[in-house]
Parts: C-alpha cells; structure tokens; sequence
C-alpha cells in the first residue's frame, strides 16, 4: 500500500479497512455484471444499490489512502451505501453471487463503522 520513501505508514486498522472497501467494490462490480443479465424491475433496484456502494467504496478507499479529513465522514457515507446495497442483495437469496456481495458489504460497513468512529 505504502510508496516508497514516504516517511508514515497507515495504521493497520485503516489499511485494513482500504482493503475492504476495494474487496467490496470489486464483488459489486462483478455482482452487477451477473445482474445485467437477469434484467427485470427488482434488478434494476439492486443494480442502483451496486452501482451506489461500487462508487462509494471505491472513493472512500481513495480519500483513507491520501489522509483527506474527509474520510472520516466519507466512511459513515460508506457504511450507509453498504449496508443497503446488503439489503438489495439479500432479496436474491438463492443468487450465490448476491449472497457473497451481501457478505462482502456487511464486512466493509463494519470496518467503515469502525474507522469512522476510531478518529471521531
């Protein structure tokens, strides 16, 4: 994560949640590909959940990763965007890949959660 020559290293926790906010981002990319291909009204809700938590995830990663003083808020935005992109997966249960992004959101909106609180 770190470049070379810099003189401070992110704390594990926040490294740490980086890592899940790209996990997720990746699985909600990959979950909205497989949804393109169901169509329907109910995907189109879950595709706007994916797409929302793909973006926010992925930005929050980016302002942790360059210290903004932003990110603080940003990760409580996070969280927000995961927990209900969870929630749009979850009314697929029978989807193996709506059942991992579901996980995989659960996991970053608690290490959001965290971060958002850790330096608040």
């Amino acid at each position: 994560m770190q470049q070379p020559g810099t003189a401070t290293t992110m704390p594990k926790e926040m490294q740490d949640c980086v890592e899940a906010c790209m996990s997720c981002h990746s699985t909600c990319e990959e979950t909205m590909s497989s949804c393109l291909q169901m169509g329907g009204q109910a995907q189109m809700q879950i595709m706007r959940a994916l797409m929302d938590c793909s973006e926010m995830t992925r930005m929050c990663a980016d302002m942790m990763m360059r210290r903004s003083p932003m990110a603080n808020e940003m990760c409580r935005l996070c969280a927000k965007a995961c927990d209900m992109c969870a929630e749009a997966c979850m009314a697929m249960p029978e989807d193996p890949q709506m059942m991992r992004c579901a996980e995989s959101c659960r996991r970053c909106a608690e290490m959001c959660r965290t971060m958002a609180g850790a330096a608040a």
